[in-house]
């Protein structure tokens, strides 16, 4: 569902532009429909007051809680259910933040993530993206929504600037706590400057070679990653927020010494922080986290070089973190099963 299809329904039900927001304020937060600083008989329709209930029970199924996979880092990975029965994952990360899927599914094919290896199955709606932070905040605060989840958000384009625009006019989210992830996408560098809502941005480069980022993310745009790292200066700068660049490390493959100097070629004296991510293992794939010596050895030696690094916790190693097990997981049990 779209969120436009969801203030039609609302309109249907007698309710007006202040009452549409009342409802989706409401909704976005996890509250009552009719909650608010004045009865709903004071302030709500007759008619809409009648389908509220009708109207929650809508909202509610757009994402259902399938199943709950707590982390020993804090982190809990969901499983939700949309109203078609596919399902997408979403993590509850340490702190307050939410990392939400955009797709059922991804057709950029990153070789290294089990998302990719089973192609897109359909686009979610804005509605849907909305529906996983409301589901997240009935069960715990959420105070920033990363768009990191299952798919890629420059392929769901409108959809995700919708509910990026509703989480920030509605949900009490700011701009700089909702952040975009993208491998790159030049629609992107064009869209999100002109919004109303500008959110952080975070940018997966993986490798600054051309030839090797093409292998590991072999449907991206082919985009050079110093051009890159260009567009996404003229972000960070016209935002004032720093461009969060996400580098997973896999083991023997961009890790070594020549990529080290790349990401000082490329980020040096930039408006960037390179966030250094070990691989959440996938039974079946061929690639592996590096040692812990490596691992810290890159991000002191980028920080002695002028880039600032930091070595991230892949939240929920312990409980199939990486993106896309847990569907995986579940489609194969029910294959198995029919």
């Amino acid at each position: 569902m779209r969120l436009e299809q969801l203030r039609e329904r609302l309109g249907a039900a007698g309710a007006r532009p202040c009452h549409e927001r009342h409802v989706l304020r409401a909704w976005s937060r996890a509250l009552p429909l009719d909650s608010g600083p004045q009865r709903a008989e004071a302030y709500l329709p007759l008619r809409l007051r009648g389908d509220l209930a009708a109207i929650a029970a809508e909202l509610a199924g757009l994402a259902r809680l399938r199943s709950t996979h707590p982390g020993a880092d804090g982190s809990s990975r969901l499983l939700v259910e949309l109203a078609d029965r596919q399902a997408v994952e979403c993590v509850l990360l340490p702190g307050d933040g939410l990392c939400v899927s955009t797709q059922v599914g991804c057709a950029v094919g990153c070789v290294f993530c089990m998302t990719g290896q089973g192609g897109l199955a359909r686009q979610l709606g804005s509605a849907e993206i909305v529906a996983q932070v409301a589901l997240a905040r009935s069960l715990r605060a959420v105070r920033k929504v990363v768009f990191m989840g299952m798919g890629e958000p420059a392929h769901n384009l409108d959809a995700v600037v919708e509910a990026i625009e509703l989480l920030a006019a509605e949900g009490d989210i700011g701009h700089k706590n909702l952040v975009f992830s993208t491998v790159g996408d030049r629609r992107v560098f064009e869209r999100l400057p002109r919004g109303s809502v500008k959110p952080a941005l975070a940018l997966s480069l993986h490798s600054t070679f051309a030839e090797r980022r093409a292998k590991l993310l072999p449907r991206a745009p082919r985009i050079d990653p110093a051009e890159l790292v260009d567009e996404g200066e003229r972000y960070a700068r016209a935002t004032r927020y720093p461009i969060q660049y996400q580098w997973t490390l896999l083991d023997g493959v961009n890790d070594g010494d020549d990529e080290i100097d790349g990401i000082v070629r490329l980020l040096a004296g930039k408006y960037a922080v390179m966030n250094l991510i070990p691989y959440n293992a996938v039974p079946g794939l061929p690639f592996a986290r590096p040692p812990v010596e490596r691992l810290l050895t890159m991000a002191r030696e980028l920080n002695a070089r002028g880039v600032l690094a930091k070595l991230r916790n892949s939240a929920g190693q312990d409980v199939e973190g990486g993106c896309g097990q847990l569907r995986a997981r579940t489609i194969t049990l029910a294959a198995v099963h029919a």
